[in-house]
Formats: structure tokens, C-alpha cells, sequence
């Protein structure tokens, strides 16, 4: 291997596996160490270098200076050269994880090789990747030469392969689409401040515009819903609401809710909780089906929220300003105190922070402790006998077969 060999290949190697070609300077130097040590001595220092200029092999064993030609030639060119191969696949799958790393959470097209135990495998561009089951959209699938899109989920080494992992569930998923389908986002006029998903179903965007003359909502919908369509089509039909974003809490709530129309929004800021009033005809529609139009809400805006009607809000107070006050240590004061910040039952008063409770009162944290106590106590007693009352209501059901008198 002489110096215009040893840079002939290098080139060779950097150019058709884009490898740094210092990269695969110290992979031959590191095979011919290793090779060198099998010759002479596992126990043996051996030191060899490249000059990266002009490909010039020198190299010590304990110290002592190596002829050139014994560091190549004796020390078995087969043993060199596998090493060498086995450094290069290392390098090379070194850099396709540096390469997708750098992708997770980004769009990458590709073609569907196959299916394989629920799983589609993906090509790519230099790599065969995986959409799991799991980070499909439910009720999708996907054939043989498909044409796939999906965001980089997970990379990780697996031997001397990359395992790259894909998704379509994950949120970062419809964040990217939005950009590719709504120019004004990929111009950063309008921007996504927060996705709520639950893939295959619905999802909430809440969206926010740096110019007042750009109609962000109306912008991500485009002329007769055309943007939003496409969108919606690569989702397999999911649901997309756009969300105006506001810094006030009150205001983002009430727009995460739409198209429920909201009629009051009470934030208790020590619950992180936001109790939204609606009138009666809208409560279904706030609520969503099984939950999801007010759980997804919550997500959006980071805020627990509970959806009432006003005249059970104000029966919830009135109980729990009974109920709190029934409890040795406090008064109606700090009963309604608690009720102010949005406590509303004995669950809530069983986890309140110590400091918190000694603000509102003159209590020590001993008597916080034994205040919360007994609110457990009291919690666990209301359910028991909301438990007895469900077993005493099916048990008055008429069975099978007969009537009721």
C-alpha cells in the first residue's frame, strides 16, 4: 500500500460512501494497528500515522520506529483489510445516525417496501425505515409501492445497521403538513403555538399571525377550505380545527371550545383548573363526543377544564362551603376562601399544598397535614356511598324477562 494508494482510496471511500475522509484515515490506521498487534503483541504500544497530505505510513512498537514496508506489508494485508471494512460499515452507519438524527420530528418521503407483522417498512433515500403499527393513523393502510409521507420519530444503532423509526400519529406530523400546504407558515407570518391530537379522530391547532393583516384562521383554511382539505385528506379524514391563539387564557379557552359557545370562563389559578359555563343546549357540544372536543381543549391550552352548567356550579359551591366548613380545623372564611380558588370537593382539599393552605389560614403544617387527612377520609366515604347508591339503582332495575310494577 503505497501513498498514492493509501489517498486514492480514502478519496474513493469519502466520495462514494460520504464519509469525512478524516474518518477514514483513522479507520486505516486503526486496522493497521490492530493488525500490526496480532504480528507482534496484543500487549505491544503500537502508534501508527497517515500523513493526510501526501499518504506517507509511519509507525512505533513500543517506541522503536517501524519500517514502512513491515508496517504494511508483514503484518498481513487480509487482516488489515478486514478490519478496514468493518471501521468503514462503522463509520458509515456512524454517519446515517448523525444524518437522521438531525431528521426526528422532520417530513421524509418514501416508498412502501413491504408489510411485515403490522409494520410497513418504508424506503428512503439511503435507508430502509419502519412505520410501526402504533404511529399509524387507525384505519389506514399502506401497499406495496405507496408513496408514504411521515415525520422522523426515533433513530437509534442497531449493530452495524440504523434503525429508523417513523410516524403519522405524532403531532409534529400535522405541524409539518400545515407547513408544506400553508405558505404564510413557512414564511413564518402565521406560526403553530399549539397542537392538541388524537390521530385518526380530531385534532385542535392554535395558530397566531406576527401581521395583523393576515387572517390566521382564515389563512390555514384557504379559499373554500381548499388548504385545510388537503391537509385533512393525508389524515385519512381527521377532524381539524384552527384555533385563533390568545395570550389570555379566558380567550383561548373560550376559542378552543368552538364551536361551543361558551357564556363564562372562571380561572383558579392554584387548581390550574378553568371552569367554563355553557347554557344547557351547548353542553353536549362542548364536551364533545366521549370527552374529546373538552379534552383536547385542555391539552391546547395546558388548563384543566371542567365544563358546568351555572346552576350546578353554584350547587357545587354551596356543598363544598358546607362540606369544608364541617371540617374540624376550618372556618367558613377559609371554606369559601378554598371554594375562590376553585377547591369544589374533598379530592381537591386531600391534595392541596401545605403552603398554600397555611396562607389561607393560621395553621401549622401539622394541622395541614391532619386537614388533608380527613379530607381523604371524607372523599373515600363519598364514594362508598355513591358506589352503594349505583348497586341499589341496579339492583331496583327489572331483570331480564320481566317488568317493572
Amino acid at each position: 500500500m503505497n501513498p498514492s494508494e493509501v489517498l486514492r482510496i480514502v478519496d474513493a471511500i469519502h466520495r462514494d460512501k460520504k464519509i469525512d475522509k478524516e474518518i477514514v484515515f483513522q479507520a486505516i490506521e486503526s486496522a493497521l494497528v490492530s493488525a500490526s498487534r496480532k504480528y507482534h503483541s496484543e500487549d505491544a504500544e503500537v502508534v501508527i500515522n497517515i500523513d493526510r497530505k501526501d499518504g506517507t505510513i509511519s509507525g512505533h512498537i513500543d517506541g522503536v520506529p517501524m519500517d514502512p514496508e513491515e508496517t504494511v506489508g508483514r503484518i498481513g494485508a487480509q487482516t488489515a483489510k478486514q478490519v478496514i471494512i468493518q471501521k468503514i460499515r462503522e463509520a458509515e452507519r456512524d454517519a446515517l445516525h448523525e444524518e437522521y438524527d438531525d431528521l426526528i420530528g422532520q417530513m421524509v418521503n418514501g416508498v412502501v417496501h413491504r408489510a411485515e407483522g403490522g409494520a410497513t417498512i418504508v424506503t428512503l433515500d439511503n435507508v430502509e425505515a419502519i412505520l410501526p403499527r402504533s404511529e399509524q393513523i387507525p384505519g389506514e393502510s399502506f401497499h406495496a409501492n405507496d408513496r408514504v409521507r411521515a415525520v422522523v420519530f426515533e433513530v437509534r444503532k442497531q449493530g452495524s445497521r440504523v434503525k429508523v423509526v417513523l410516524s403519522r400519529t405524532n403531532k409534529r406530523f400535522v405541524e409539518r403538513l400545515f407547513e408544506q400546504e400553508i405558505p404564510e407558515i413557512a414564511e413564518n407570518v402565521i406560526e403553530i403555538r399549539n397542537i392538541s391530537r388524537e390521530p385518526g379522530y380530531r385534532s385542535k391547532v392554535a395558530v397566531d399571525s406576527s401581521d395583523q393583516r393576515v387572517d390566521c384562521v382564515g389563512a390555514c383554511v384557504g379559499v373554500r377550505g381548499n388548504r385545510i382539505k388537503n391537509i385533512v385528506d393525508e389524515l385519512a379524514g381527521e377532524r381539524i380545527d384552527i384555533v385563533r391563539w390568545s395570550e389570555n387564557p379566558q380567550e383561548l379557552i373560550t376559542n378552543a371550545l368552538q364551536p361551543a359557545e361558551v357564556e363564562e370562563v372562571i380561572l383558579c389559578q392554584m387548581m390550574g383548573r378553568a371552569i367554563v359555563l355553557v347554557r344547557e343546549d351547548q353542553l353536549s357540544l362542548a364536551i364533545g363526543r366521549r370527552g374529546q372536543n373538552v379534552r383536547l381543549a385542555s391539552k391546547l391550552c395546558g388548563w384543566d377544564i371542567e365544563i358546568m352548567l351555572r346552576e350546578e356550579l353554584e350547587e357545587q359551591i354551596d356543598r363544598a362551603v358546607t362540606g369544608f366548613s364541617s371540617i374540624e380545623g376550618i372556618t367558613d372564611e377559609v371554606a369559601e376562601q378554598l371554594v375562590g380558588e376553585g377547591f369544589l370537593s374533598y379530592d381537591d382539599l386531600s391534595v392541596i399544598e401545605t403552603d398554600a393552605l397555611m396562607e389561607m389560614g393560621t395553621y401549622t403544617e401539622e394541622q395541614c397535614e391532619q386537614i388533608r387527612d380527613l379530607a381523604e377520609q371524607k372523599a373515600e366515604q363519598a364514594e362508598k356511598a355513591m358506589e352503594a347508591e349505583r348497586r341499589r339503582i341496579r339492583d331496583e332495575k327489572p331483570k331480564d324477562g320481566g317488568s317493572a310494577q
